[in-house]
This record gives structure tokens, sequence and C-alpha cells, in this order.
């Protein structure tokens, strides 16, 4: 791999993944970080721990702020992994001439984060920066919890059902109205906790595959990583998919493809057909009235793609996003 680093190696699309595979991986490999999941298990055992940083701009907007952001993130990879989300250290790097009162309401919003799913910050560090070396404030954090059940891709099989908890895009469409000042009315992040809409499947013992929280490149890059990794297609149904009418409107306004637009509190299952209702029904009942079953992985002789189905028939390629998306979006 040659050539300089863009914007887009950030986006969470092609350019990511080569960058992740190319470099990162041949230089790094190992087992644990090859299988690619949003945490990894320590060997031999149930610790899940990811890692994450935010430099999001800016630094508050609508439903969320860089601090929520930083918790909720990072403890929604560990639960993705089907641990339970119990604690988290964090790094921050300040830029010089922030204000105290800013910082301060960021740590008030990470205070009250945790409390979602009871986890707790037990190290950290605090680095200062040179006026103009960064942007105000960005943040590092890394989760760790106790596996309770777990989810990977690998599992994922033909047959199973695919289900979409939330409508899709509201984070990535809601920064980039904000950073642009456009103001469109009801449109907010998503940023949110998952724990206390995961715990109640595993309590419920339903047999999840995999999960994946849909952050850069959106619902688009999960499915197809997902295709790229099980070589099975995931055929999913336009219609079904839950799209807001603000992100809708937002979308067909500007021409971006909705699809690989971030969420923050949206993710993608992988279900035992006999289980998915009961996972719908769950979710219905603990935040997520709009979570809904959008497909299924099938085995396609000579394809691991992703399919969009139409109302009227027709089907397309949905695409693994590609370029310079949304830069800074969380």
């Amino acid at each position: 791999m040659t050539g300089i680093i863009q914007l887009a190696h950030g986006s969470g699309g092609l350019e990511s993944q080569q960058l992740i595979r190319e470099l990162f991986f041949a230089a790094f490999d190992n087992p644990l970080l090859a299988e690619a999941e949003d945490a990894a298990l320590i060997d031999g055992s149930k610790l899940a721990v990811s890692t994450d940083s935010f430099t999001v701009s800016p630094l508050f907007f609508p439903g969320g702020d860089i601090g929520k952001l930083a918790v909720a993130g990072t403890l929604n990879d560990v639960a993705m992994r089907g641990a339970r989300p119990e604690y988290l250290t964090v790094a921050f790097i300040i830029e010089e001439g922030l204000e105290i009162d800013v910082l301060r309401r960021v740590v008030s919003s990470m205070n009250k984060e945790l409390a979602v799913s009871g986890a707790r910050i037990i190290a950290g560090d605090t680095k200062v920066v040179p006026r103009g070396a960064i942007d105000q404030l960005m943040i590092n954090t890394t989760g760790f919890g106790t596996l309770i059940r777990d989810c990977n891709m690998r599992r994922i099989s033909a047959g199973d059902h695919l289900i979409i908890s939330g409508p899709v895009a509201r984070h990535g469409a809601c920064i980039f109205a904000a950073r642009e000042e456009i103001s469109i009315k009801g449109l907010m992040s998503d940023c949110c906790s998952l724990w206390p809409a995961i715990a109640p499947l595993h309590e419920a013992g339903l047999d999840i595959h995999a999960m994946r929280d849909a952050t850069r490149g959106g619902v688009s890059a999960v499915f197809n990583e997902w295709a790229q990794q099980t070589g099975l297609t995931f055929s999913l149904r336009q219609d079904d998919i839950p799209v807001s009418a603000e992100v809708r409107g937002f979308s067909e306004i500007l021409g971006i493809d909705p699809y690989v637009l971030a969420c923050e509190g949206v993710f993608v299952l992988a279900a035992a057909p006999v289980d998915s209702a009961a996972v719908i029904d769950l979710l219905h009942r603990h935040g997520h009235p709009q979570a809904a079953l959008v497909g299924t992985a099938e085995v396609v002789q000579g394809q691991a793609t992703v399919l969009l189905h139409s109302a009227y028939g027709t089907k397309r390629r949905m695409e693994y996003p590609s370029g310079e998306i949304l830069p800074r979006i969380c």
C-alpha cells in the first residue's frame, strides 16, 4: 500500500478496509485481531475489550455530544460481542484555550451515560496540546465487559433472519446538518447506549448469532462486511428498512444514500429464524419500537453480496461505501 492518507481512509468504507487490512492487519497479525469484530475476546477468558477514538465536529449536536458518544460508542462495541459492558478507560486530548465549562459539560454528559449501562471509568489520561494542534477536544475510550454469549459474524448461517433495531442514518444526517447549519425540524442523532435493549435478549436465551452497530459506513458497511467474511448473500427488502421522514427528506434533497450514513444507536443482528419474532418484540418493548425484520442470509451460487429488493420486484446491489462519505461524525 502506497500514497498518502486521505479523509476517505477514516470513513468506514472500502478505503478504511484497505488501510486496516493491508497495513494494520499485516503489521500486527494475530488470531484475535484477525477476527475483525467490534470487540475482542482475550484468550481463555470471558473478557471482551474494545477501543475507539472520538473526534466529532461539532462537539455538541442535537441528541448528544462528544462525551455521550465516547461512552455509548465504545460500550456499544463491547455489547455487540455479547458482553455486559462494565468498565472504561478514558484519555482526553485537549486543545489549549478550551473553556473549562465546555469540558465540564462533556464530563457531566459522560457520567450520565455511564449510568445507563452501569459502567465505571477506572483509569485515564489527560494531555493538553498547543492551540491549533487539534480542534478543541478529542477523546479515546477503551471498554471492558464480561461475555454472556459470544456473538460474532462467523456464527451467521444461511437462513438467518436479519433485523435492524431502528431508523437508520440519523446520526450521520444530524452531524452533517449541524456542521453545515442546515435546519431540519425533528432531526436528531440516535446516539445512545444499547445495553438496555440487548440485555433482555440474553436474559430470554434467544439464539442471536451476530450483532453490529451501524456506525461509520452505516448499515451498508455492516452487511457488506458480513457478506465478505461469511461468503453469504444478504437479501434485504428496501421498504422494510426503517428510515425516518426527516432523514428521507434530507437524503433526497442532498442526494445522499441513507444506507451509508452513520448510526450511533441502531444495530443490525442476525438471529435464528425461530427466535426473530421474539427478538423484535423485546426490542419494541425496550426502547426500539421501529425494530424490523428486513431480510435473510442466503447461499447464492458464486455470490457473496448484498441485494436490495424493491416492492416492484427489482433488485440492486447495496454497494460497499466508498470515498469521503462524511468525516468526523464520531
